[in-house]
């Protein structure tokens, strides 16, 4: 809707107020587009770079250890000065090499869970297999 038209009967959008014009997107002065794009997708990229690395510490192509290490690393690094620094991209990049790091550093827990409970279902399975034949015997 132009500025200066009447909403029209109905509208969600009243007159008098800003509500076209408020956008959940904040612009920083001199932030460059790709800055403004990594901020808004830097949840997926740290997903997808965790996803990543999930698999090659679960191959065993990247130990344990060495993930806890870069994680611990990524993190001090961003609560150094990631997360206060005066440029948003510094502050986009360190912010999601620590999530995708700590979220690396919960896969092979993960990994032991889903083990341990397809262990108690296998239990399961052969408990109610085992109750069904005995009931067949007597």
């Amino acid at each position: 809707m132009p500025c200066g038209r009447p909403a029209e009967p109905g509208s969600r959008h009243l007159p008098g107020t800003v509500e076209l014009v408020s956008h959940p997107v904040v612009l920083e002065h001199r932030e460059p587009a790709w800055a403004r794009n990594l901020r808004r997708n830097r949840l997926k990229i740290a997903i997808a770079i965790a996803a990543i690395e999930g698999l090659l510490v679960v191959a065993g192509a990247v130990p344990w250890w060495a993930v806890v290490v870069l994680a611990a690393g990524a993190l001090a690094a961003y609560l150094a000065f990631g997360r206060e620094h005066s440029r948003a991209d510094v502050r986009g990049v360190s912010w999601v090499a620590a999530v995708s790091q700590l979220l690396v550093v919960l896969v092979p827990i993960a990994v032991v869970l889903a083990t341990a409970l397809a262990v108690v279902v296998v239990v399961l399975l052969a408990v109610a297999a085992l109750v069904v034949l005995l009931r067949e015997r007597l």
